[in-house]
């Protein structure tokens, strides 16, 4: 039985709730010991490309074709001789190959996009979110944003973690042109898109078309925080 068919899963014009419930596993061209959850993607209207990989121990996959984020959910993964623990992350340029390894059993969020210059590439670069300064959002020190990716032009993304004291919320219901890819890491809340509103949880998945209007709020007895994507520094004709 599966429920006779029901899932939290849904799809919209303008947004996508993806919940464990309907991930459906599937490896990609270049992984081995390793399986893709493709949670966004071109095929669906969206701008950039964003999957869960769940890998073996020795368990390894390729990237090089676009820029790359990548964030340890879980597990050790290396690559280039560098390791990357639970909460750690590396971002590569385009057409800069890069095959990432496990150590052990890991999880790995990646996020792929097409790069528009402005000036120089920058060069790969690693961090840990951990050791990110948190800031308040709008002063709302309920709300903390840790900001993974530098503040420089020659980025044409912004990847956070925003983290929220149970009961905070996001101060407006928010319009605008960026595109998002959200991943819950921890708690639980409501989240606005469009004219519905959600119940979310870790491991959900929730894409953002230009434009869905979306507010969040957190609930429970512990903090929420999630991992949230939107393209970032152009121009909108670009």
């Amino acid at each position: 039985m599966h429920n006779l068919g029901r899932t939290r899963s849904r799809y919209q014009r303008d947004h996508l709730l993806h919940t464990p419930d309907a991930f459906v596993r599937a490896p990609l061209p270049g992984m081995h010991g390793a399986t893709a959850i493709v949670h966004v993607a071109p095929a669906m209207g969206a701008g950039f490309t964003q999957y869960t990989v769940e890998m073996e121990a020795a368990g390894t996959f390729s990237l090089g074709q676009a820029q790359s984020f990548v964030y340890v959910l879980e597990g050790i993964v290396s690559f280039a001789e560098r390791r990357l623990s639970t909460g750690q992350y590396a971002w590569f340029p385009p057409d800069r190959a890069a095959r990432i390894s496990a150590l052990d059993p890991a999880r790995v969020i990646v996020i792929e996009k097409p790069h528009t210059p402005l000036g120089p590439v920058p060069g790969p670069l690693t961090g840990d979110a951990s050791l990110v300064a948190p800031q308040p959002l709008l002063g709302d020190d309920a709300v903390e944003v840790r900001t993974l990716l530098p503040d420089d032009p020659a980025f044409d993304c912004a990847i956070n973690t925003m983290t929220f004291q149970p009961g905070a919320t996001l101060p407006m219901v928010e319009v605008h042109v960026m595109e998002h890819g959200l991943l819950m890491l921890d708690g639980e809340g409501i989240y606005r898109l469009g004219d519905v509103w959600y119940s979310v949880k870790a491991g959900d998945f929730i894409w953002m078309a230009p434009y869905c209007p979306q507010w969040f709020g957190a609930l429970g007895k512990k903090p929420t925080r999630y991992l949230i994507y939107k393209d970032w520094n152009r121009h909108p004709l670009t």
